[in-house]
């Protein structure tokens, strides 16, 4: 929250529909995924930055409304950003348990690949190649080989980054770095390692 500077500065000149209310679009900062759409009003915006945990106004008991309260699945806000507009919030926050009252971490997981980016639907897919082992697939070729065939392929991943980089070619460099980042997850999976451990490692590094 020691981004925001100033709380008056935030909320100045943003442009409420008639009932006073502004949509959110609220997205887990660790994977991106977009969790949920709520609404608040001057007071839960207001709220929501003092406390550093995210309200609403709830349209349906025209109430303010302290998202986890009952729950227990409380959001803390690591960023607010508005758009261009003023009329949209964007709420960057850490998810505590699930953001969706059927029990899904997103409202969005009726979606083709549950809203993940390509990275986690990747690791999904390896994932399911792990516990499957298809004859004709190479990864799970790999996972049958096991760890050291694995952190074998990795090595040599690495290597042919590293000479694409060198040789300045822009294409191969994305080539590699494409198989590299393949067999990166690969291995990450073998160790029972998530792409959102990195990612909240990384974060932590960055706010060090």
């Amino acid at each position: 929250m020691d981004k925001i500077m100033n709380i008056d500065e935030l909320i100045k000149d943003l442009k409420y529909d008639e009932k006073g209310l502004i949509p959110v679009v609220v997205q887990d900062y660790k994977t991106g995924k977009v969790l949920m759409l709520a609404y608040m009003n001057e007071e839960a915006l207001k709220k929501t930055i003092e406390t550093g945990e995210a309200w609403y106004f709830s349209r349906s008991r025209n109430a303010l409304w302290h998202k986890g309260e009952t729950s227990g699945h409380f959001q803390k806000v690591i960023d607010i950003a508005v758009d261009c507009d003023k009329d949209t919030i964007l709420l960057l926050v850490e998810q505590v348990g699930v953001a969706c009252h059927t029990g899904n971490f997103s409202c969005f997981y009726r979606a083709k690949n549950s809203g993940d980016s390509f990275l986690f639907y990747l690791e999904k897919f390896l994932k399911d190649r792990k516990e499957k082992l298809p004859g004709e697939s190479y990864s799970a070729k790999l996972f049958k080989e096991g760890k050291d065939r694995i952190l074998q392929k990795l090595g040599e991943e690495i290597v042919e980054t590293i000479i694409a980089g060198m040789k300045n070619n822009r294409n191969d460099f994305i080539y590699e770095s494409s198989d590299l980042l393949f067999h990166l997850i690969v291995a990450l999976i073998e160790e029972d390692i998530e792409l959102k451990d990195i990612i909240e490692e990384l974060i932590r590094r960055h706010r060090a």
